[in-house]
């Protein structure tokens, strides 16, 4: 499903028009983006977790060239399933 289909199932689901529908998909992604810049975990009860997670620098490989690089650090958005999505998911 992408994003215009979810718009169109939310519109249909919660009887809106697809332009309501779609400014309330993007101000709830928008305002999960915001809360994981900001260093806040946003919890969706029954749903799952969006947090971030600090990956630290590390060396790694080219591997055309063979030769060491560096990785700087870097944050990273990360989810976790909660338990009735994984249990709805699982059947």
């Amino acid at each position: 499903m992408n994003k215009n289909e979810l718009i169109a199932k939310v519109a249909a689901d919660a009887k809106l028009t697809k332009g309501d529908a779609g400014e309330a998909v993007e101000a709830t992604l928008e305002n999960i983006v915001r809360a994981l810049q900001g260093g806040d975990e946003v919890r969706l009860v029954g749903f799952g977790t969006f947090s971030v997670s600090q990956r630290s620098a590390t060396t790694g490989r080219d591997p055309r060239t063979g030769r060491s690089i560096d990785i700087p650090a870097s944050k990273n958005a990360k989810f976790k399933a909660g338990k009735a999505l994984k249990e709805a998911v699982n059947g």
